[in-house]
């Protein structure tokens, strides 16, 4: 377990840190070709953290001919399966050596918690980037059952060059998410991190090149998502994009790929997520820290945050007052304090956009109000289904409460949604939890707990929410790989043959 230090010891680490500003192509680190920079700041503080090579289409360019050279040369793509588990292995441990850095320096540029930073994204990222290794001499090719003439292999094969297109909210472990199986398929990268959120990606591009991956294998092109996204997407030589963030941009991607080479696209996109609690719900005071931390968990900067709760009228009085004591339990503060459990929004663009839900319209229930970067975590009181905080994705510490009379109201309010990637049903009938859960119109379904599972199990969405693949779990690894069918002829004449 992970033991947290106090507020003066990180902000000495941090103001000890040396921040990477470069571009990471072909193994180290260069200036954009135009010598173009921009700026990241603490969101917290305002305080300018680097200027940072802001990347353009030559710089693209340059990353795709390097990561090709890489992966046609065989130098990581050829390598076998015990190899390139080795690398990576070895980086997971350099991730752990270098944890405490990573996680201040994750801090400082998202505005997340210190204490989530040490304590969930760490952690996650490098167990994350460890069981992708360990599968690489693990997942088997197949055959087919063909006649005894003859023999069908179906083989994986890496995909090629890949562009991974990073959101702002968990830098880290979406890297960690998207990395793991696209190198441990033998896949080239690409990576392009959100433009508030650059540093951690750089650093962990070092550190890979540390462990041993070899040049071209491992790029990372900072910069804006018309420079650096839009070229990624439409350009000619790569193979595939996985992209995180909202659906909007994503719709941008499934464009470019269609009007380039129709390389392949996996989205990972938003949500308006439920947490259906039912009358016969069991143990209130647990329910209510469910939905709390699936409410505020990283300032509900979360796609899969629950930021519906749908409950029954019969509980509904005893299940609010709840979460209101729970959610007094947050802390709003310093990042850098480990006691916080709330911290900064990661830009005054998205400061403004959570601010405009808290207008007046629904009755506030509990804090409701912005303070420099910080927003208290919010509970709406919802009457019109049709406001937009009971529709619209915030991403934000805001939940909206809806009143409903029954299991099927509950149900059909929880669909009734464009999106469909993450929701939880809270009940102690078995039945009512199980039909519950195959009628939620959602990637992941929680019973009794907020959650996404975990590594072993498949994260992605329906609908809106999602499109082309999932993350995590083996199944992560069919978006870095292509099938191929190899049939071998054993008969022995020409007659046999042709048949």
């Amino acid at each position: 377990m992970t033991t947290l230090l106090t507020a003066e010891d990180y902000k000495a680490i941090a103001a000890g840190l040396t921040l990477p500003t470069g571009a990471f192509i072909d193994g180290r680190f260069r200036p954009a070709q135009s010598g173009a920079t921009f700026e990241t700041h603490n969101p917290a503080t305002g305080q300018l953290l680097a200027e940072v090579a802001a990347c353009g289409p030559a710089d693209v360019d340059l990353a795709v001919q390097k990561a090709r050279d890489a992966f046609e040369d065989g130098r990581w793509s050829q390598l076998p399966p015990r190899a390139r588990k080795e690398v990576l292995i070895r980086l997971a441990k350099l991730l752990r050596r270098h944890a405490r850095e990573l996680a201040v320096m994750e801090s400082l540029d998202s505005g997340k918690t210190i204490y989530d930073c040490e304590t969930v994204d760490l952690p996650e990222t490098i167990h994350c980037l460890t069981w992708h290794a360990e599968l690489i001499d693990k997942i088997y090719d197949q055959t087919a059952p063909a006649s005894d003439d003859h023999l069908a292999l179906v083989l994986r094969e890496p995909v090629g060059v890949v562009g991974l297109v990073l959101p702002w909210n968990f830098p880290l472990l979406m890297l960690a998410w998207k990395i793991g199986p696209a190198l441990a398929a033998g896949c080239s990268v690409i990576v392009k991190p959100a433009e508030e959120t650059p540093l951690t990606a750089l650093r962990v591009a070092e550190l890979a090149t540390e462990a041993g991956l070899p040049p071209g294998v491992f790029n990372v092109l900072p910069g804006h998502g018309p420079e650096v996204g839009e070229p990624i997407g439409r350009h000619m030589d790569i193979d595939a994009v996985s992209f995180t963030g909202s659906t909007e941009t994503g719709r941008r991607f499934l464009r470019y790929a269609a009007e380039s080479n129709l390389k392949e696209v996996t989205l990972e996109m938003g949500g308006k997520n439920p947490a259906v609690v039912l009358d016969d719900a069991e143990n209130l005071d647990r329910v209510a820290a469910h939905v709390v931390t699936g409410a505020f968990w990283n300032m509900g900067e979360n796609c899969s945050a629950a930021s519906r709760l749908i409950v029954q009228s019969g509980v509904k009085e005893a299940l609010i007052a709840r979460i209101l004591a729970h959610a007094r339990e947050w802390p709003m503060g310093d990042p850098l304090d480990p006691a916080n459990r709330v911290g900064a929004l990661v830009s005054p663009a998205h400061l403004d956009k959570v601010r405009s839900y808290l207008a007046e319209g629904p009755t506030v229930l509990l804090g409701g109000k912005a303070h420099g970067a910080f927003v208290e975590p919010t509970i709406l009181e919802i009457t019109d289904r049709e406001a937009a905080p009971a529709r619209e994705e915030i991403f934000g510490p805001v939940l909206s409460v809806l009143t409903v009379e029954s299991f099927d109201e509950a149900i059909a309010l929880a669909n009734d949604t464009p999106y469909g990637l993450a929701a939880s049903i809270f009940t102690a009938n078995v039945k009512k939890a199980l039909r519950g859960a195959r009628a939620l119109r959602a990637g992941t379904v929680t019973v009794n707990s907020f959650g996404e599972g975990d590594i072993t199990t498949p994260f992605g969405g329906f609908r809106q929410s999602g499109f082309g693949g999932r993350d995590n779990g083996i199944q992560a690894h069919d978006q870095y790989t292509q099938l191929k069918t190899i049939w071998i002829d054993l008969a022995d004449d020409a007659a046999e043959a042709v048949s």
